[in-house]
């Protein structure tokens, strides 16, 4: 798929959970912090039963804001959800991810903070080691664009294929050299990676999709660098509707999440030891949405 269409493709995709309508938060000095309408602040995220996300609501609630974490299931209904008014904040997705939502649904999403930087990784049922995969066996990674190019440059650095474009956030299997390149690779939705792994040789499966699998972390054959400074696109943020980017209340739940050391923890056990964990200024995130919009545009 073209990256325009695949771009337009992000835009699309129908809502799949659709809940009571929020829109920003209040507070007042007879109750917790909430949604304007009354309700809970509703956060959506993919993985809600990760523990960590139990202690943040009763960290939240102890500095009297009252939080709901609303789980999804796959990564494209999430966005929409904020930008429809459903959910009042999410925390699921990286920079690049938000970019290219951005620009495909003609928004203005905000990172407002940021949690962590995570590796991705190739996992094998069949192969112990990257060199003892087969040439013309077939690799699956993740069809959403971001996580895709990701994984297309982690295969390119392990040898396994060749990319034309030599490899960038904004790469895609149409630039994967065929003739030059060692496996095929097939696109899988991201939170189908890991059940594929019976029918392919190996499969480049997202941080939080690994440990649901029960794929153990230090079982992956290759990863790449979640510190490397050139990872900053790939932070994963906190994100509110344009208009809510300075909502102190909000601003106050992702102090929460950075500064809480049972939610810090959490986050890195979940991981299997292997986020990188932020507290990037939002000045620096904004400035890294920024361009990676201004590229996807001067792309078009």
């Amino acid at each position: 798929m073209k990256k325009k269409n695949r771009l337009a493709a992000l835009a699309v995709l129908p809502l799949v959970a659709l809940l009571a309508g929020c829109a920003g938060a209040s507070g007042s000095a007879d109750g917790p912090a909430t949604g304007a309408d009354g309700d809970a602040i509703k956060i959506g995220v993919v993985g809600a039963s990760d523990p960590y996300w139990a202690v943040y609501t009763q960290a939240a609630a102890a500095e009297g804001i009252e939080i709901e974490i609303v789980d999804f299931a796959q990564y494209p209904q999430v966005n929409p959800a904020l930008s429809a008014g459903e959910v009042d904040l999410n925390q699921f997705q990286h920079i690049v991810y938000l970019a290219e939502y951005n620009e495909a649904s003609n928004e203005n999403l905000a990172p407002i903070g940021a949690t962590a930087i995570y590796p991705i990784a190739l996992y094998s049922s069949e192969y112990s080691d990257v060199d003892d995969i087969i040439a013309g066996d077939t690799v699956a990674v993740p069809d959403d664009d971001s996580n895709q190019a990701r994984a297309l440059v982690l295969l390119q650095s392990e040898g396994l294929i060749e990319l034309t474009d030599g490899g960038t956030i904004y790469s895609s299997i149409d630039d994967v050299d065929e003739d030059a390149s060692k496996v095929k690779v097939t696109a899988l939705e991201a939170s189908l990676t890991a059940s594929s792994l019976p029918d392919v040789a190996a499969a480049i499966i997202n941080n939080d999709f690994a440990e649901k699998a029960g794929l153990k972390f230090e079982d992956a054959i290759a990863t790449d660098d979640a510190a490397d400074p050139k990872a900053l696109p790939y932070a994963n943020i906190f994100t509110a509707r344009d208009e809510d980017k300075n909502n102190e209340t909000f601003r106050k739940l992702v102090e929460i999440f950075q500064t809480t050391k049972n939610v810090q923890d959490g986050v890195f056990s979940v991981s299997g030891d292997t986020a990188v964990l932020l507290t990037t200024p939002v000045t620096d995130l904004e400035a890294s949405l920024a361009n990676i919009q201004g590229e996807i545009k001067a792309a078009e």
